[in-house]
């Protein structure tokens, strides 16, 4: 793997872990949920658009992983799109890997972290934990969100443009970025997850893309085929 490879990856990691710690400092989990804990309930998270975004849920993200398995069955038939085989697999085993087996099954079902609507500030009867604090397993599923992990995922053509069109690849990043933090205030206004919750989706979404990214070498583009030699006119 190439040197920008760690260094991103350093940066990033970086980025979550001082995110982390200034949200753990401000106490900005808490402060932030209790702008939408009204009454004893959760009754912005009922109004639209969050609740709109609540029913969507896994959808957009499963249909750009359809698209990605049209590419691999168009490369298929075509040899000369075989990158499209590469970024249709990138699409669909960052689907299942990211949103699917690291955040809603590793850590969801096993990290244990009540949710906002569960824990004793909010009228609930479990105990408030930080993100890096393990809780028992199966008793919370609020870390990281599935939800916002699925809207993070929209930002997965970046990583196949980023090396060959930088300004569709920015398009895909922001419009990503934009949809989960949208599906992020979803989920706080509903009681259901911490804003480190949903900082994390991004960063689980990220870090697994950047990996498959590398792994399967999305950045070495394929040379445009050679054009064909031109047929000399007969005398």
């Amino acid at each position: 793997m190439q040197n920008s490879f760690w260094r991103e990856l350093l940066l990033v990691c970086t980025s979550l872990v001082v995110m982390t710690a200034l949200i753990a400092m401000s106490g900005a989990d808490l402060t932030v949920s209790s702008f939408f804990h009204i009454n004893g309930g959760w009754p912005v998270g009922e109004r639209f658009p969050w609740k709109f975004l609540y029913i969507v849920d896994r959808f957009p993200a499963i249909l750009l992983a359809i698209a990605g398995l049209l590419a691999v069955v168009v490369s298929l038939r075509w040899p000369s799109r075989r990158y499209w085989a590469k970024c249709g697999i990138f699409l669909i085993l960052l689907l299942v890997l990211g949103p699917g087996v690291l955040v809603n099954t590793i850590f969801k079902d096993g990290w244990g972290r009540p949710r906002p609507c569960e824990i004793l500030q909010f009228e609930g009867k479990k105990t408030f934990l930080q993100p890096w604090q393990k809780g028992i397993s199966g008793q919370g599923r609020s870390f990281p969100s599935g939800h916002a992990s699925a809207a993070f995922y929209m930002m997965a053509p970046f990583f196949i443009y980023r090396h060959r069109n930088k300004r569709r690849a920015h398009v895909w990043l922001a419009g990503g970025i934009v949809f989960g933090i949208f599906m992020s205030i979803a989920r706080i206004s509903q009681g259901g997850h911490f804003l480190s919750d949903t900082l994390w989706a991004f960063g689980v979404v990220y870090l697994t893309g950047l990996f498959l990214a590398a792994l399967l070498k999305l950045d070495h583009v394929p040379a445009a085929p050679p054009l064909p030699e031109p047929v000399p006119c007969s005398s």
